[in-house]
């Protein structure tokens, strides 16, 4: 025997809601059994849902379009910042550069591997550190660690500290309209659980193929088990 099921996705709840609401027997006073009360909380709720969930998806999607950008940055980041830590280390093992200006950058003076800076994290945390350092010694009389110059290792570090930035923000707001969704499903569900109720109480006395069709009509959905013969 066919068994109803609540929609477990939001397109299914729309359509649900959708069908009762595009039938028009429930808005006639001969076939009015529906109480007004239930059919005008319909309307403004399926109006609200649709709104939340086209508002994620526009979210969503701009989110995924910049996503597809960050690791480009990020590998340009991290190479421009690596190349340049690689240098100031052959510079202080050289001894062009003291050891002792090496906690300019965050360094410890006797260093001699890179720091990690592979995760978004690190990479994050280091950038203003070897920046600043950079220029601090400069300041201080040191000449310019060049190939690649502080300047160019600022500029990709920044493009992708923006976008980062930026990314981080679209993150957020497509969590915030995810859970203005999910605050809305279960006042949904609980209205499509009373309207499908009200609904086969109606259609009860019916045998059994005409009242599934008559209650598919306002929006009840209906699934077979393995094995049964759809009607």
């Amino acid at each position: 025997m066919p068994y109803r099921r609540l929609p477990k996705t939001d397109a299914a709840r729309l359509k649900a809601l959708k069908t009762l609401l595009d039938n028009n027997d429930i808005y006639t006073a001969r076939n009015k059994f529906i109480d007004w009360k239930l059919i005008n909380s319909a309307q403004p709720l399926y109006d609200r849902l649709l709104t939340a969930t086209e508002q994620y998806k526009i979210s969503m999607a701009a989110q995924v379009r910049k996503a597809k950008k960050m690791d480009g940055l990020q590998r340009r980041a991290f190479m421009y910042l690596s190349h340049f830590i690689q240098v100031l280390l052959m510079s202080a093992e050289r001894g062009e550069v003291k050891r002792k200006q090496l906690p300019l950058y965050g360094i410890e003076e006797t260093a001699t591997a890179m720091p990690n800076i592979k995760s978004a994290e690190n990479l994050l945390d280091w950038g203003p550190k070897i920046i600043e350092g950079e220029k601090e010694r400069i300041k201080k009389g040191g000449r310019p660690i060049y190939n690649p110059s502080i300047g160019m290792v600022s500029t990709h570090f920044d493009i992708y500290n923006e976008a980062f930035t930026a990314q981080k923000r679209l993150q957020e707001r497509t969590n915030k309209d995810n859970h203005a969704v999910s605050k809305l499903r279960p006042e949904i569900d609980a209205l499509i659980l009373e309207l499908w109720n009200v609904i086969e109480a109606h259609f009860e006395h019916l045998p059994q193929e005409e009242r599934l069709s008559e209650c598919k009509q306002f929006g009840i959905i209906y699934y077979y088990r393995k094995g049964e013969q759809k009607e």
